[in-house]
């Protein structure tokens, strides 16, 4: 496997990211038909190269439940434990960065629509 595309070696992620993965889940309907890998590899890959969901390479399935996954396991926490797991082990080191707009320079053109009033519409009957 490119080491790219699977950044983490599968053994490593079967004894630490997957319990969490597995024990945040609730199981219904039918079973997932792309590993818990393959969407933890899928979602490292968009975070590091910053690319559209629609344009993730096929080696990891499909894009769109990969997508649904990565937003149910957000709505949950899952990816914040996960992140903080490794933090603890030391396998990742988390730098954020905050930005505010009021602080943003930014082109004349690039502040969106102009205001102002729209046209006048006329309530006189004809």
């Amino acid at each position: 496997m490119d080491k790219r595309l699977f950044p983490i070696p599968r053994e490593y992620f079967d004894q630490t990211i997957k319990p969490l993965i597995e024990g945040d889940y609730i199981w219904k309907g039918r079973p997932p038909t792309i590993s818990h890998y393959h969407v933890f590899c899928a979602i490292l890959y968009i975070l590091r190269t910053g690319c559209p969901w629609r344009d993730l390479p096929s080696c990891y399935g499909k894009w769109h439940p990969i997508y649904l996954r990565f937003k149910r396991g957000g709505e949950k926490g899952l990816w914040w434990r996960v992140l903080m797991k490794l933090q603890q082990g030391k396998k990742v080191t988390m730098n954020m960065v905050l930005a505010d707009s009021t602080t943003m320079k930014i082109h004349r053109h690039g502040g969106g629509a102009k205001g102002g009033p729209g046209p006048e519409v006329s309530t006189a009957s004809a």
